[in-house]
């Protein structure tokens, strides 16, 4: 039997040989379906199918990352580190092997291990990016936490040995620099510019796997993370693994935005979720860094709380926006403002305050001493305030060379590093001069002493550097008795020094 097809069957049937669908059918379809009715009937058999049409273009608009890694990938680093060897704790007294090497006069091990050896130093890799000619690079704080030696190594594979220069575990940037002229420095952005849903790439060294580009799209911006960080993280897909951190984050014109700081995961690898730090905040950080050795950030002396729908609602705001003032530091920055509890701050400097998660970050980022403008929510009305921003305390922030210098003889002897008090701490716990112990080890970690704590006296003498520290220590000659705040208790802790 035989079947005849109208034109407009043909086509149909022909586009839906080709996986088109009647409704899919082109000019093109048509005019095959032409060309078969106008020939002579033929058993649909033996009809001939008409050509494949030609594929259709790839979409357009896609970016082509060459011409940025070529003109780019010269400035990027990697860096590797070689930690402190973990100090060792001196032989407990009640072990049964002390009294035996104390009395055959043989001198007394320090945490012997069966088998012997020592401890060996941590290791660690990361990435970063040179930013002047003369040297500077920026990478994580985490990367070069606690380094003993740190390699820089480019591209065209010269090695640097490079000096930390400072650290701010806060905002997770540090500042290094190696002896060199004329190196290839980033172009850097403004993060403030970047839009969610453009184009960015990422350099830097995964699992080792050095100069390795990877792309994506900004998901967010201005992103908080459950932690102390003052950084308004932006959040991209780029795959970021361990052995990136500190690397940079270019936008398509080949201008770093950001660091690379942070993945969420749950196993230990990418799982789409990446953090960067805005290059705005690094740089701010890595000048004070290279100003002061150290990064400031101001405070304003508030505790706040989120304002849920219910308590806008309570307070008569229109939505749920602000950070609610729950307590204020008597003497403080908002105290002397005029800030009350039950206050709501919308606004600093016009910048609004959208949540709680804002205001600490609107604050630690700008520099202590500047005053600002706050609008606040009180009693169903706004008001205008004006306040003179505080210093925050230094117990985050790290300036890497002090305690390296100060510290030989009391990490030595005590196995403690501490740093003087500051102006805040020393007020907050009521004394006038102080050390806090940035680390505790050997014989000092035995006797208790832990990170944070607050030395305020040796033998019953005040103390206030790690030079006075040493002296009492030299003088002393054995056991001291530390007076040691921590929280609100104050304790003698004896301890036998080395």
């Amino acid at each position: 039997m035989k079947i005849k097809l109208s034109r407009t069957a043909l086509a149909a049937l022909t586009a839906t040989a080709f996986g088109l669908g009647a409704t899919a059918t082109t000019v093109d379809w048509m005019r095959h379906a032409e060309a078969a009715a106008q020939s002579a009937p033929t058993p649909l058999a033996q009809v001939a199918p008409a050509a494949a049409p030609a594929a259709p273009p790839l979409v357009s608009g896609l970016p082509d990352f060459t011409a940025l890694v070529e003109r780019t990938a010269q400035s990027v680093v990697n860096i590797s580190v070689v930690g402190k060897t973990p100090q060792r704790a001196a032989m407990n007294p009640n072990d049964p092997m002390f009294e035996f090497f104390r009395r055959f006069g043989i001198p007394v091990p320090q945490n012997p291990q069966r088998g012997g050896g020592e401890t060996p130093a941590p290791r660690g890799i990361g990435s970063g990016f040179v930013i002047s000619a003369d040297g500077y690079i920026l990478t994580n704080a985490h990367v070069v936490a606690e380094a003993a030696e740190v390699t820089v190594k480019f591209t065209d594979k010269r090695e640097y040995k490079a000096k930390v220069i400072g650290s701010d575990r806060r905002t997770d940037v540090a500042l290094i620099k190696i002896d060199a002229k004329n190196l290839p420095a980033v172009k850097l952005g403004n993060a403030d510019n970047t839009r969610v849903g453009e184009w960015v790439a990422a350099i830097g060294a995964p699992f080792g796997f050095e100069n390795t580009v990877t792309a994506g799209i900004v998901s967010a911006k201005s992103r908080a993370l459950p932690d102390e960080s003052l950084v308004p993280f932006i959040q991209t897909d780029v795959a970021i693994n361990p052995g990136n951190s500190g690397g940079p984050l270019f936008n398509l014109s080949g201008e770093v935005i950001g660091i690379n700081s942070q993945i969420y995961s749950r196993t230990g690898g990418f799982m789409g979720l990446s953090f960067a730090i805005p290059i705005d905040v690094a740089m701010r950080v890595a000048d004070q860094i290279k100003q002061y050795g150290r990064a400031k950030h101001a405070r304003l002396g508030v505790s706040i709380q989120p304002i849920t729908r219910d308590l806008a609602d309570s307070f008569g705001l229109d939505r749920a926006r602000g950070a609610l003032v729950a307590n204020v530091e008597q003497g403080g920055p908002a105290d002397k403002a005029g800030l009350q509890a039950g206050d709501v701050i919308l606004s600093v400097d016009g910048r609004e305050v959208s949540d709680s998660f804002d205001l600490p970050k609107l604050i630690g980022n700008l520099p202590p001493g500047k005053a600002v403008r706050m609008k606040v929510w009180r009693q169903g009305a706004e008001r205008d305030l004006s306040a003179t921003l505080g210093e925050q305390s230094d117990s985050e922030v790290a300036a890497l060379d002090d305690s390296s210098r100060d510290n030989g003889p009391v990490r030595d002897r005590l196995g403690l590093a501490v740093r003087p008090l500051t102006g805040a701490e020393a007020q907050q716990l009521g004394v006038s001069r102080g050390l806090v112990v940035a680390d505790a080890g050997g014989v000092a970690a035995q006797a208790g002493i832990q990170k944070g704590d607050a030395i305020l006296a040796v033998n019953g003498q005040p103390v206030g550097s790690a030079d006075e520290l040493a002296k009492l220590l030299e003088k002393a000659r054995g056991r001291v008795a530390l007076l040691i705040q921590r929280g609100d208790n104050r304790l003698f802790v004896p301890i036998r020094a080395g």
